[in-house]
């Protein structure tokens, strides 16, 4: 257990405070600057005793003296003492601390999922959900008006997460055809805020329980890490790319994958299971109140089923349902070669055999423990020798292919990019943003030629304007 951590973030907040309280008024610094500077102190001495002997007793108190220290930076703030960039930054800061002191351990392994709602419910909290529910997202007109009364706004919340009358606004909806047409649910940006601040609070609650091998909507993962992690994986099954005995190319090498896929995953979770799942770590009867009301605020044909595609939470929750899979395939079939993005997810193996067998046992996982079916037409034991389709790759031992959708996706992107610049409705900043991320995707396979004619005809036309 490592308190180093704890005592830099403590020791930054008081080396930040003495100069800022300083500048208070003159007729303040003997009145809010001493304790604000005292309460510092107070929280910096007890993290060191921490580090000595750790104890609830202790534990209680920085937290005490941590949301004193909050409520008198909210008052010099309320008072014009502080702008509202310091106050951001103060209240980021200790949030931090809370939430590394919860990390640090202390007590039984139910101790960091107490008082979950008075986090969630925090003002800091909500603060920092706003901004990762703005982040990226460019000008929008709800955006802008939730920040223009910003810190009302997020009182509102407050105070209607504390009452438990928070109610979520309809979902918008709307049909995207890429790469295969879904209805995608899109949330009020107010919801946007609380989902965040949800995640926020119980997210490394399950993320430290998730395989390492899952790779959607956690940090350091992710689509390429993931397709690393196969290359690494094929090699080892494979024998580090030992050929058939009638290899015709280096691609020819020993070895299976099982690529398998769920049918209609996010229209068929069911939520008494999810709820199940979620309610042997969280006991906050608040928190289950407001994850069964984002649940319950998705209209669906099956009642009790499925979740909107889009939601910060529906992506979470899609990872805690999915984890008991996880949990099967690697305690259970005892499966060391196993990858999953989402509802995407990767087998490998020397024995074809093999594959079969844990094909249809995690089927009848699937249908008997989380009530969900593999899609029949999706899910095959394929030879490596032939490559492997996975996350928008084919994927062969000696190299990457694109695959052939995703080309043609991008090529009509390029030309709807050509006519909206053509017609002065985009800029070549903007254009070049979206070529750049697509090419830093597109690197990773055989694409160099391709990716250098797509670009030879893009700035063929930025420059000719």
């Amino acid at each position: 257990m490592s308190y180093s951590l704890l005592f830099q973030k403590s020791y930054e907040l008081v080396k930040w405070i003495y100069p800022a309280v300083n500048k208070f008024p003159k007729s303040q610094r003997l009145v809010l600057s001493q304790r604000i500077e005292n309460t510092s102190i107070k929280i910096l001495e007890a993290i060191i005793s921490l580090s000595y002997k750790d104890s609830k007793l202790v534990r209680k108190q920085i937290l005490f003296e941590i949301q004193k220290l909050q409520i008198l930076m909210r008052i010099s703030k309320d008072l014009s003492f502080l702008d509202f960039k310091k106050y951001e930054y103060i209240s980021s800061l200790m949030k931090e601390i809370s939430d590394l002191l919860d990390k640090t351990g202390g007590g039984g392994p139910m101790q960091t999922y107490r008082n979950l709602y008075n986090k969630l419910c925090s003002f800091e909290n909500l603060h920092i959900a706003f901004r990762k529910a703005k982040r990226n997202k460019g000008f929008n007109l709800h955006i802008a008006e939730f920040e223009l009364n910003l810190e009302a706004e997020l009182f509102k919340l407050k105070h209607e997460l504390e009452t438990t009358t928070y109610e979520p606004r309809p979902l918008r909806q709307f049909p995207i055809r890429e790469p295969k047409t879904r209805l995608i649910s899109a949330s009020h940006f107010r919801d946007r805020v609380v989902h965040h601040a949800l995640c926020n609070v119980i997210e490394t609650i399950f993320d430290k329980t998730f395989i390492y091998d899952s790779y959607a909507n956690r940090k350091f993962k992710g689509t390429l890490a993931a397709v690393l992690k196969f290359d690494e994986y094929k090699r080892k099954v494979s024998g580090n790319g030992r050929l058939l005995p009638d290899a015709k190319d280096n691609n020819q090498v020993f070895g299976y994958a099982l690529k398998a896929d769920i049918r209609h995953y996010f229209d068929t979770v069911d939520h008494e299971i999810l709820i199940r799942i979620i309610e042997r770590k969280i006991k906050d009867e608040k928190v289950l109140w407001l994850i069964k009301k984002i649940l319950d605020n998705h209209v669906s044909e099956l009642p009790g089923k499925g979740m909107p595609i889009g939601n910060l939470t529906s992506q979470f929750f899609a990872n805690i349902y999915l984890n008991e899979l996880d949990y099967f395939v690697k305690h259970k079939l005892k499966a060391k070669h196993y990858i999953r993005y989402v509802d995407d997810f990767m087998l490998l193996n020397p024995t074809k055999q093999i594959l079969e067998e844990w094909k249809n046992q995690i089927n009848g996982f699937l249908k008997n423990n989380l009530k969900l079916d593999l899609h029949p037409e999706k899910s095959k034991v394929m030879a490596l020798q032939s490559g492997t389709k996975f996350l928008g790759f084919r994927v062969f031992y000696k190299y990457k292919l694109l695959k052939k959708s995703n080309i043609r996706r991008m090529k009509h992107r390029i030309n709807d990019f050509i006519e909206m610049y053509m017609n002065g409705l985009t800029d070549k900043i903007e254009i070049l943003d979206s070529i750049d991320g697509w090419e830093a995707y597109a690197m990773h396979a055989n694409t160099y030629k391709m990716r250098k004619q797509m670009n030879k005809k893009m700035l063929r036309v930025l420059d000719a304007k």
